[in-house]
Order: structure tokens, then sequence, then C-alpha cells
């Protein structure tokens, strides 16, 4: 019975790191241009780069993609505090595919950023985003801080009016 048990133990941890090691591989294996495709279109007319691409919005879009999403220190004002668009591409690094999906479908983020549309993505574009977003690697600093109602900011921002009744 000793045997047994010991067996089976030992049959159910080389099943777990089997497993383990597959998760692993599947998270490194590049992914595909079709997914990096549709990941860079759902970023370019969701607006993503409008605040999290320094200059973009002013440029028309004309900043180079090895450029894209690394945050900004532009400052959104208002009522809630200050917030700033954070570095999407640090970011990316510390979630896993799968946290980015829970994430990205439950938090609700402080103004101006718009969680109730990415709320609303579908899983194959929120996958696709997160896919295209890695692929583009670290890159930038992180933006600054978010600042309570009672602090001002320091550098450039927009100051939003408070929000209607």
């Amino acid at each position: 019975m000793l045997f047994y048990r010991n067996f089976l133990i030992g049959t159910a941890c080389a099943v777990m790191a089997v497993s383990a090691q597959s998760v692993l591989a599947a998270q490194s294996k590049e992914p595909d241009a079709k997914s990096l495709e549709r990941g860079r279109y759902v970023v370019k007319i969701s607006g993503c780069n409008d605040c999290h691409t320094p200059g973009y919005a002013q440029t028309g879009g004309k900043i180079p993609e090895q450029q894209w999403l690394t945050g900004d220190r532009l400052g959104w004002h208002g009522p809630w505090g200050t917030t700033y668009p954070i570095n999407l591409r640090l970011y990316m690094q510390t979630v896993s595919e799968d946290q980015w999906v829970k994430i990205a479908h439950t938090t609700q983020y402080r103004p101006p950023m718009p969680w109730f549309a990415l709320r609303d993505m579908s899983e194959r574009d929120l996958r696709d985003v997160y896919r295209f977003v890695r692929h583009l690697g670290a890159g930038g600093e992180p933006a600054p801080a978010y600042l309570p109602p009672d602090q001002e900011p320091k550098g450039p921002f927009v100051q939003f009016p408070p929000a209607p009744k």
C-alpha cells in the first residue's frame, strides 16, 4: 500500500511538472503574425495611443511604433485627483495574459481611462492587445504616480471639470 501511495504522489508530481513546463513554453512562444496585427489594429482604433503614447494625438499618430505605449507625464486632473497614463509596455511585463483579461474585464479605473470600453472588449481583442504590447517589449520609464485631489500636479496637466449630475 505504501508503494502504491508513493507511486501516485510521484506520478502526480511528474504530471504537475510537465503541465508547468507546458504553460511556461506556451507563454514564451512568439504570438503569430495575425494575432500581432490584430493587437496593433485594436490599439490604434481604440485610442490607447492617444493617452499612453506621448505626442501621438498631437501629431495625428505620427509617432514611430517603437515609441508606442510608454506612458505619459501629462496628468489628467479633476475631482478624483490627478491620473497619468501608465507605461503599458512595462505593465504588461508584470501580468500574465489571463491576468490581463481578468483585470481588463473587471477593474474600474479613475478618469479619464475609459475602463468601460476596455471591459466591453472581447477576450480575443484583449489577448491580441496583450500579445502586441508584450511583443513591443519593455521600454520607457514608469509614469508618475497618482496624486490625490488635495495635491496639485507639478508638471503639465489637463483640467477636467466636475462630472455632470
